[in-house]
């Protein structure tokens, strides 16, 4: 099984600071299946401004950042695959949408998310993947179906 580091990411997604949400992809296999982690920190921009005296469930990660960078795992299985067939996907990559989205825990600042992402189906340049979200031995999310796609000219202004 292949590995990706941080800096392989880096080359194949657009995002970056403070919106790049993988960290490491621990096992990828192009076209199935990919493993990759993110760890959750109380740096993170969505606990900035929270006040102290709040209750520990107060700094649960956000269910949207939790699907946003399955997304982008999704994304990496995606490229890359395209990348290892020889194939480019030119354009502004894009979050279509997540369906049958189950959270089921709550991730906190020190957790390692890991994402186990399948792809279902390539049509154009559209990606359907499915998958969990798991903390240690806690699945804490499952995803039925999220869309990915590709859309040239966007990044134009068009």
């Amino acid at each position: 099984m292949t590995t990706l580091e941080h800096t392989d990411i880096r080359r194949i997604l657009p995002h970056r600071h403070p919106v790049l949400l993988v960290d490491r992809v621990l096992e990828i296999e192009p076209g199935v299946r990919l493993v990759a982690t993110k760890s959750v920190t109380g740096s993170e921009p969505c606990y900035a401004g929270l006040d102290e005296d709040l209750p520990a469930s107060a700094y649960a990660y956000p269910a949207s950042l939790l699907v946003e960078s399955f997304g982008q795992s999704g994304a990496v299985l995606w490229l890359y695959s395209a990348a290892a067939k020889g194939e480019q996907r030119g354009g502004t990559l894009i979050f279509g949408s997540a369906r049958d989205v189950t959270i089921t825990g709550g991730a906190y600042p020190g957790d390692v998310l890991r994402h186990v992402v399948e792809i279902d189906r390539i049509i154009g340049d559209n990606a359907f993947m499915r998958g969990e979200i798991w903390v240690g031995d806690r699945r804490i999310a499952t995803l039925g179906s999220v869309l990915a796609v590709v859309r040239d000219g966007l990044d134009q202004g068009t």
